[in-house]
């Protein structure tokens, strides 16, 4: 009989009619799979987790009740397919897969498809999927090291299940960071860390990566010995190992000349312990000509040691790099989906109050706009291991996940699986629209958009409608972001009408400033203390939860950029504090010249009737730029003018904001119906150099200051502006050998009415 039962679990059933019981209940299935397979055990204590149905695994067909079965098929494409049938009155759902990992991307299909709520499993009426992964290389960095923003704290159990949930949304690659100092965080060595993830990996069959970057001149023969004595540690101790990564940059700065050759000789032992292995290489940071380098390398020597290329930040792009690498060898991309801000993906036309508030690892969920980015990258990759510093950009991981299986699925779906597995059947829908509409909050003005409010007010009543998710860290990150973005929001819009205020009581001169500062200091108080009583106390939830590092002296986060939102929820977003110290140098000056400098702060951004202002680089204050197109023709943002962020004096900057968002140039500025009749002048403020144009007439500046904040002048001949029209131009200048952070840049512009 035991045979029997065997044989009928191996042979294919077939598919009947579809009689389930109503509403698709599945209260006891029996879960027949080979003892020990991880695909059985995985789907047992997902179900147990959600819901507390404890379903039995078997090794045999039972004689009755409902059963899902899963049996490996053959193929080596990774693809799975779910079926449900009805058999002599009971339901047979069926998962096949591939054996490498198929059964188990079935059981992540089954449990996103789930309507699961505690004692409760329901399934659709009628299952007949086959999936196949699009890419080959799936997956994230999930670095244990000291920069991370959260999982430096986590437990080998915590990787674990993470590891386990990216897979469960069709990851197959997962990057470890060898080799890293002490993080004050750290519930274990680095060292046994890495192990813990390649154990991961062996148990669930995910590919084990590893990032290693070299940041030392590897003319230094100590430091590269020592270096290559790590390898062979890591090497030996790890049951499994697939790949290593090795960027030619950030961090590092040793030309492929020397690079070439360390990887040469690190691939003989990575044969040895093992023979699978590949290694790859970024061109991070290269310049043109040790790009060249790399690919006739290539070309000419075919190594075996190589297994692809690698494309990142500071990379040439796929598309040239594909161009230039042998079919053979395979192209990985590694995108950015955890920055905000300089990074490969910065958000489009960003509010200067988020971006210096939220910074540059905020809880960032963004579908519409990754789903674009990785559309437009896809036909020229084989796959990618996205680059995460922390929990925060957890959504985005599955997202992308998805999209490696099939890049055409809709955002909106993809968010529902993700509420769907992770908060349960009842509040689904709901929780998915106040994702999407989190993604929202970030377009456009933070004060022109009103649905900010309107999306807290969705998660407040999510919130009280489902207590029994307080407790679940990605619950806990999303409404931290729905509170913190309508915080930041009120305190905008109070922080300008101060600021406003104060300048309107400077025109009666500089006998105001007393009365200035008076205003500007009513921004002490708290503008609604309940939300931020409760920001403060989700930042405190989730560094208990997920290890969250929301504050640099609160909770030792690695640095300022790190996340650390709580340690900017009071920063000024009006320009207080430059108004403050304005103030300390003209109570120096004398009399007159002190008259002149109020009247020149108290017009600053209102300078007159038939005279304009821009802030460029802020989306809602810069009318007269014309920007470049959007992410609908440009979601990698090539042709598009998007302003950065400066980070200064760890983001607490007593400078202009203005002069902290900025732009490279405008593509142009458009000024109509101006006075014929009129001479203007325009004004800027910036850094560096600016060759301006006027109409297409190259400008001859009056005054020319190149310093952070300093002004320029250029005179516009009146017969330039006597059609009513004035456009600004911009010539470009090469300065490509210069740091990023010395680049010329405009920052304000006026437009003066003489």
């Amino acid at each position: 009989m035991r045979k029997i039962l065997l044989m009928l679990l191996l042979l294919p059933h077939a598919c009947l009619a579809i009689r389930n019981t109503p509403g698709g209940l599945w209260r006891q299935p029996v879960i027949v799979c080979k003892q020990g397979h991880i695909a059985g055990k995985v789907l047992q204590e997902e179900v147990f987790r959600r819901t507390g149905l404890r379903w039995q695994v078997s090794g045999y067909m039972p004689l009755k009740g409902d059963v899902i079965v899963m049996d490996a098929s053959a193929g080596t494409d990774e693809g799975y397919q779910l079926k449900l049938s009805t058999q002599n009155g009971r339901r047979i759902l069926r998962i096949s897969g591939s054996p490498k990992r198929g059964v188990l991307y079935g059981v992540g299909r089954l449990l996103r498809m789930m309507d699961w709520a505690k004692g409760s499993v329901k399934l659709p009426d009628a299952i007949d999927e086959r999936a196949v992964p699009e890419k080959a290389v799936r997956g994230h960095q999930i670095g244990y090291r000291n920069l991370a923003n959260s999982y430096d704290g986590w437990t080998a159990a915590q990787y674990d299940q993470y590891i386990r949930e990216q897979l469960l949304f069709g990851a197959n690659s997962i990057e470890a960071i060898p080799f890293m100092p002490q993080s004050p965080h750290f519930t274990i060595s680095s060292r046994e860390m890495t192990r813990k993830m390649s154990e991961s990996c062996q148990r669930y069959d995910a590919d084990f990566w590893v990032w290693t970057p070299a940041s030392f001149d590897l003319k230094d023969i100590t430091k590269r010995n020592n270096f290559l004595l790590q390898f062979d540690t890591l090497f030996r101790e790890s049951p499994r190992l697939d790949a290593v990564f090795f960027p030619g940059g950030d961090p590092g700065d040793n030309p492929p000349e020397l690079v070439i050759p360390l990887l040469e000789e690190l691939a003989a032992p990575l044969q040895k312990h093992h023979p699978k292995a590949g290694i790859w290489l970024s061109l991070q940071g290269y310049t043109p000509d040790e790009c060249t380098y790399v690919y006739k390398y290539i070309r000419e020597r075919s190594p075996k040691w190589l297994a692809g290329l690698v494309v990142g930040p500071g990379s040439p792009s796929p598309e040239d790099t594909r161009a230039a690498l042998p079919a053979r060898y395979k192209l990985r991309h590694y995108p950015d989906i955890t920055h905000t801000v300089r990074c490969d993906f910065p958000v489009y036309w960003w509010d200067p109050a988020f971006a210096f508030t939220l910074g540059r690892e905020p809880v960032n969920p963004q579908p519409y706009y990754y789903t674009a980015a990785y559309r437009a990258i896809a036909p020229y990759i084989d796959g990618f291991i996205g680059y995460s510093d922390g929990a925060h950009d957890d959504l985005n991981k599955m997202i992308w996940n998805l999209l490696g299986w099939n890049a055409a699925t809709d955002p909106g779906e993809m968010v529902r699986q993700y509420t769907g597995f992770f908060f349960g059947a009842a509040v689904k829908d709901a929780a998915a629209d106040g994702i999407l509409a989190l993604e929202k909050n970030w377009e456009g003005s933070i004060v022109e958009n009103g649905s900010i409010t309107t999306t807290l007010s969705h998660w407040q009543k999510l919130e009280a409608a489902a207590p029994a998710l307080k407790d679940n860290w990605r619950w806990q990150m999303l409404l931290l972001r729905a509170y913190y973005d309508a915080y930041t929001r009120l305190r905008q819009i109070r922080e300008a009408e101060l600021e406003r205020a104060a300048c309107k009581v400077l025109l009666a001169g500089p006998q105001a400033m007393d009365e200035a500062e008076r205003i500007l200091r009513q921004a002490d108080s708290c503008v609604q203390p309940a939300w931020r009583s409760k920001i403060v106390a989700l930042c405190d939830a989730l560094f208990r939860s997920v290890s969250l590092q929301t504050s640099v002296a609160k909770y030792k986060a690695s640095g300022n950029e790190r996340g650390a939102v709580l340690d900017f929820l009071d920063r000024p977003l009006n320009d207080r504090w430059w108004i403050e110290d304005e103030f300390k140098r003209i109570r120096q000056l004398p009399a007159d010249a002190q008259r002149l400098a109020i009247d020149t702060l108290a017009h600053w951004e209102q300078p007159g009737i038939g005279s304009f202002y821009d802030d460029v680089g802020h989306v809602g204050k810069s009318p007269h730029v014309v920007r470049g197109e959007d992410l609908r023709t440009d979601p990698l943002m090539r042709r598009s003018d998007n302003p950065g962020f400066d980070w200064w004096e760890g983001g607490m900057s007593r400078k202009r904001l203005s002069w902290m968002t900025s732009m490279r140039w405008p593509t142009a500025m458009r000024y109509e119906r101006l006075d014929t009749t009129a001479q203007y002048t325009v004004r800027i403020t910036g850094y560096g150099e600016s060759l301006l144009r006027a109409n297409g007439q190259r400008l001859t500046p009056s005054v020319y200051g190149k310093g952070t904040g300093e002004i320029k002048e250029f005179p516009v001949p009146q017969a330039l502006s006597k059609t009513g029209t004035l456009l600004l131009t911009w010539d470009p200048i090469d300065e490509e050998h210069l740091n990023w952070r010395q680049h010329s840049r405009v920052a304000e512009v006026w437009l003066i009415k003489q």
